[in-house]
């Protein structure tokens, strides 16, 4: 980031704005209950690590697993209009941990930003003796300050790591380094406030096909509604049959499938998701195995699978049906 360019704080509420009874609890909190000046004042020097001067706004405030498409598109549209100004260097998002990965990579989508935009979180209330949410917005605001974070698109930073919007995810309910990043590994680490990056800005991230402007996005009331379907062993032919069909009269436009091992799916499911597929339904196949991706044979037609997790392709599927290009391979 340029220096002394203003880096804006977005405020949506989730854990890192949470409040509990006692500072020893971590669960049965209430989230989002403090506003995002209120996390700024428990990070005293943050203007002072940020060398550049602080905006703070609130766009939601929402427990993030309650989170919808009305808080994506205004989020989108927020960061849209900030990014656009001379004077803003970028923009850090204080956001809930149970669906930060899909925030994160729905704006990567629909902003592919030159400037850094980076997500943090928390896994303990701001209540908390041990809170890591002051730790983890400081690290935040030092990682979109830093002049290298430019380039590399949507971030996420928790617990000392960055990592990029497409590998992020959550895989540990309770602890404060509830995050990684896949195969890929985190991007950087945030040290005594600085950033060691694992690598140089990737070319291919600064070529990404061009998109529709953040404006072309319909209002949400109107976006393709899509659905996430889990093979498991014992699937039932006629249930599946059922959920395809109640799928299709309740007008959604598309199913991603969360297959078991290299995107394999039950043949009981396997015979709904031809009916789905025959009512004009989209269909993306993709793995609940939380590492690597799905490897099909030399000859086979992978125009269906995805390289993301089932909850990212559903994100990519949807804007694809709205005109999007395709992100999920």
């Amino acid at each position: 980031m340029e220096s002394g360019k203003t880096i804006v704080i977005l405020g949506t509420g989730g854990t890192i704005a949470g409040v509990a009874d006692s500072a020893g609890a971590h669960v049965g909190y209430r989230p989002a209950q403090l506003g995002v000046a209120q996390l700024l004042q428990a990070v005293p020097d943050l203007e002072r690590v940020a060398k550049a001067p602080l905006q703070a706004e609130q766009v939601a405030q929402l427990d993030s697993k309650d989170m919808d498409h009305t808080t994506w598109h205004a989020l989108a549209v927020r960061c849209s209009q900030l990014l656009e100004r001379a004077d803003v260097g970028g923009i850090v998002i204080t956001h809930g941990t149970d669906t930060l990965e899909e925030t994160a990579w729905f704006l990567q989508c629909v902003l592919q930003p030159a400037k850094p935009v980076v997500l943090t979180c928390a896994m303990r209330p701001a209540s908390a003796i041990s809170a890591d949410g002051p730790g983890n917005l400081r690290d935040a605001v030092i990682c979109t300050a830093d002049v290298h974070a430019a380039g590399r698109g949507v971030l996420a930073v928790m617990a000392g790591l960055v990592f990029s919007a497409r590998q992020v995810r959550k895989v540990h309910p309770y602890r404060v380094d509830a995050f990684d990043g896949g195969d890929s590994g985190p991007q950087g680490w945030v040290e005594e406030g600085r950033v060691r990056w694992a690598g140089a800005v990737d070319g291919a991230a600064l070529s990404a096909p061009k998109i529709p402007p953040v404006g072309a996005l319909r209002p949400p009331a109107e976006w393709p509604q899509v659905e996430i379907l889990v093979s498991h062993a014992g699937c039932s032919g006629p249930v599946m049959q059922a959920v395809v069909q109640a799928l299709c009269s309740a007008g959604v436009r598309g199913l991603v499938v969360a297959g078991t091992g290299n995107g394999t799916t039950h043949q009981a499911l396997d015979a709904a998701l031809e009916v789905a597929q025959s009512r004009g339904l989209a269909v993306r196949r993709s793995t609940r195995c939380e590492r690597g991706r799905i490897v099909q044979a030399e000859d086979a037609d992978d125009s269906r699978v995805s390289a993301l997790s089932a909850v990212k392709a559903r994100t990519s599927l949807m804007l694809e049906l709205m005109g999007w290009p395709r992100t999920d391979r």
